[in-house]
């Protein structure tokens, strides 16, 4: 199986536009929007998530480039963690495929559908299917996008484990975690790569600008899952912009590393 991350950063990337923080103005690697692109024969690509920098993120990878017909391209469909904007709205840059196949919980498809379904005859599906590869889903949060006008209970967000069963290997896509929710300690068991939930370092992080709690926003920081990582070569995506971990030089940077964890950036590339 084949993994490249596109994008590793939260909703907004880093540097922010709207944003002169430390961090926004340390020049710094530039990151995109949470993105991951897999495929088990390195010809049929899938993505998780469909970030907003989709398109920059696929002109800049040779692997997702169209060719060689002239409207032949390599992405075979799409699989949503969740409903939040900064994962579903690049399926409205993606509107010149005439559709792709997105699998997605139930309770994320109604907003989502209403929101791009006129741009596209997309194939809609609980359940994901991508050959060569197995894929199973976990519900991980109930959190619902602002947006979101539906009272269905969820799950509204979810992790995937996917397995390549020639090789053995196992990838874990877990970029928005409210907690450490139940089962996800043997979701994980024995995965080669866990890419986890990155967004804030600590759960106070957003005070420094005027922001909500994390929680509240959905996500675990890095301190409360420190200590289930130490030991295990686990990754973090989805960091935002207000991380300090982000700076190589900060004392947050090293405690990921001393765990034995890692902040990979963009285009970082995984086979397993």
């Amino acid at each position: 199986m084949k993994v490249i991350l596109l994008g590793t950063a939260a909703g907004g990337g880093c540097p922010q536009w709207n944003c002169a923080c430390f961090l926004c103005t340390a020049d710094l690697p530039p990151r995109t929007q949470d993105c991951v692109a897999i495929s088990a024969d390195g010809a049929g690509w899938y993505l998780l998530n469909c970030s907003p920098d989709i398109r920059a993120q696929i002109l800049g990878t040779p692997e997702l480039r169209a060719g060689p017909g002239p409207r032949e391209i390599p992405l075979r469909g799409v699989l949503l963690t969740d409903a939040e904007l900064d994962h579903t709205l690049g399926l409205l840059m993606l509107r010149e495929s005439g559709g792709l196949p997105v699998c997605a919980p139930p309770a994320v498809r109604s907003p989502v559908f209403s929101l791009v379904d006129s741009y596209g005859s997309w194939a809609w599906s609980s359940r994901a299917d991508i050959p060569g590869l197995r894929v199973e889903m976990l519900p991980v949060s109930d959190k619902r996008p602002k947006y979101a006008a539906s009272d269905s209970p969820g799950p509204w967000v979810v992790a995937y484990r996917i397995t390549d069963p020639a090789t053995g290997g196992v990838l874990v896509y877990a970029p928005c975690l409210r907690s450490w929710p139940a089962g996800f300690d043997e979701f994980v068991a024995d995965a080669s790569l866990v890419l986890l939930d990155g967004t804030f370092f600590a759960p106070d992080e957003m005070a420094g600008v005027g922001g909500p709690d994390q929680l509240a926003m959905g996500h675990l920081p890095i301190t409360a899952s420190l200590p289930r990582v130490a030991g295990r070569p686990w990754a973090f995506t989805h960091v935002n912009n207000t991380n300090p971990a982000l700076d190589p030089a900060s004392p947050e940077h090293a405690a990921v590393l001393a765990a034995g964890a890692s902040l990979p950036p963009d285009g970082t590339r995984y086979t397993l």
